[in-house]
C-alpha cells in the first residue's frame, strides 16, 4: 500500500503535536490534494480543524485511508461532498464504515440525477445506511474553521443541466491567506456566482472540473487572480484534462500550475502568515 513517507510528512509528524489524532499547528492553513486520478479528494486543515472535501472513487479508499492514518487523522470535523458524481462521492460509503470519527456530513442543497443514473442521492443513501444524517449547504452558509472560516459561495440555485453545476464552491480564509475550492463547477454556475458578485480574489485556486475546457473562464479568473492553481486530474483517464485553453488562461494570470498526476501522493499547499509553500509529495 502507498503511504506518505516523504521527508516532509515525516517532519510534520515529528515536529507538530497530535491533538485528538490530528496534526495541529497554530496559524497554518494547509490543503493536501491527493493524487486520485481524474477525481477529487482534498484534506483541509487549520489549527485543530480537519475536513475532507470529496472522497474520490470507491477504488481509491484504501490509498486515502492509509495516507490519512499516516498523517494521524483519526477524526474529521466534517466531510464535504461537493456534488454527487462518482469521482467525488464514490469513497464516502467506505469512509463512513471506517474507524475515522466524523462530526458532520455536508452535501449541496441541490441534486440533479443525470440521464442513466440513479435518482437516489448517493451521499444520502450512504449516510442513511450508517444511520447518519446529512447537513445541506448552499451559497451564504458558513462552516466553522479554527483560526479562520469556510464560506459557501455556491450553489446559489439548483442546476437542471448538469450535476457539476450543483457543486459546492468554498472560500477558505486563515493564516493570512485564502483558497477557493471550485468542485466541478462549469461555466453556468460560474456565471451565476459572478452575476451575484460573490466571487472573491484568492491566493490558491483548486481548479474546477479537473481543468476541463467547460470551466475556469477568463471572467472568473479576472476576479480570482490566483497565485497558485491546483488541478486534480489524470490525462491518461481523460485526455481533455487539463485543457490547453484552461492552462493558457491560468498562465495569463501568471498562476503557478500544479497537477496531482505529476505526483505519487499529492500536492501539499500551506499558508503561514500569508506566505505560501507548495510541496509535491512522493512515496
Amino acid at each position: 500500500m502507498r503511504k506518505i513517507i516523504s521527508w516532509l510528512m515525516a517532519a510534520m509528524l515529528s515536529l507538530f503535536p497530535l491533538v485528538g489524532g490530528q496534526i495541529a499547528q497554530a496559524d497554518e492553513l494547509s490543503l493536501l490534494a491527493f493524487h486520485v486520478g481524474k477525481a477529487d479528494s482534498l484534506l483541509l486543515r487549520s489549527g485543530d480543524s480537519t475536513y475532507l472535501i470529496d472522497t474520490a472513487r470507491a477504488k481509491h479508499w484504501d490509498f486515502l485511508e492509509e495516507n490519512l492514518k499516516s498523517l494521524g487523522v483519526t477524526k474529521l470535523d466534517g466531510v464535504l461532498i461537493t456534488h454527487m458524481d462518482s469521482d467525488h462521492v464514490g469513497g464516502l460509503k467506505k469512509l463512513l464504515k471506517s474507524d475515522i470519527e466524523i462530526e458532520h456530513i455536508y452535501v449541496p442543497a441541490f441534486f440533479f440525477p443525470e440521464s442513466g443514473e440513479s435518482k437516489e442521492n448517493p451521499a444520502i443513501k450512504a449516510a442513511t445506511k450508517q444511520k447518519r444524517e446529512v447537513e445541506y449547504l448552499q451559497g451564504g452558509d458558513e462552516i466553522s474553521l479554527s483560526g479562520g472560516s469556510i464560506q459557501v459561495l455556491g450553489p446559489i440555485a439548483p442546476a437542471t443541466d448538469k450535476e457539476d453545476n450543483n457543486s459546492l464552491v468554498l472560500f477558505v480564509q486563515a493564516a493570512g491567506g485564502s483558497m477557493l475550492l471550485a468542485g466541478d463547477m462549469e461555466f453556468p454556475e460560474e456565471q451565476t456566482l459572478l452575476q451575484a458578485g460573490v466571487v472573491p480574489q484568492a491566493d490558491i485556486l483548486k481548479v474546477a472540473n479537473h481543468g476541463d475546457d467547460d470551466a475556469t473562464s477568463e471572467a472568473f479568473l479576472s476576479q480570482v487572480q490566483p497565485k497558485i492553481a491546483i488541478i486534480s486530474t489524470s490525462t491518461e483517464e481523460k485526455t481533455s484534462t487539463p485543457a490547453p485553453r484552461t492552462l493558457k488562461a491560468l498562465q495569463k494570470w501568471q498562476a503557478e500550475i500544479y497537477q496531482t498526476q505529476e505526483t505519487e501522493i499529492g500536492i501539499l499547499v500551506s499558508i503561514i502568515d500569508g506566505e505560501i509553500s507548495v510541496e509535491m509529495l512522493f512515496e
